[in-house]
């Protein structure tokens, strides 16, 4: 498998991150890469640093956003969008290495979840075009 850099993903996430309502999410501590070769069936996935990692290299937090060439360079710019709209809502409010489930506490990440944020998303940026 062979990962890059995805300077283009993390464009986009900085790009529709101010319009999520997900302040707790520290941009400058996610990384975008791109891969190629993976035999995963996503379109993207998020990996984390565990505590454990976090106290031995004496770091805080970090995620990392992977986006799978294969099937995530086909989408169209709105599905891209949706996708780290949905790898972002794995983040918790506590920033803290760990990762939210699917369903916890109630509270879903699902297609349902991220069209929601996502017309929210579009309302706000048409609001703010002069």
């Amino acid at each position: 498998m062979k990962f890059e850099q995805a300077p283009d993903v993390k464009a986009t996430a900085e790009e529709i991150l101010p319009f999520l309502e997900l302040p707790h999410i520290n941009s400058y501590r996610l990384l975008y890469m791109r891969s190629q070769g993976s035999k995963a069936r996503a379109y993207a996935r998020i990996w984390s640093m565990p505590k454990i990692w976090q106290e031995a290299l004496e770091i805080k937090a970090y995620y990392v956003i992977e986006v799978l060439s294969e099937y995530f360079d086909k989408l169209d710019e709105e599905k891209k969008k949706k996708v780290l709209i949905h790898e972002l809502l794995h983040i918790p409010k506590t920033f803290s290495g760990a990762l939210v489930p699917h369903t916890c506490f109630g509270h879903k990440i699902n297609e349902k979840r991220v069209e929601e944020i996502y017309e929210r998303m579009i309302k706000k940026r048409k609001l703010e075009v002069p």
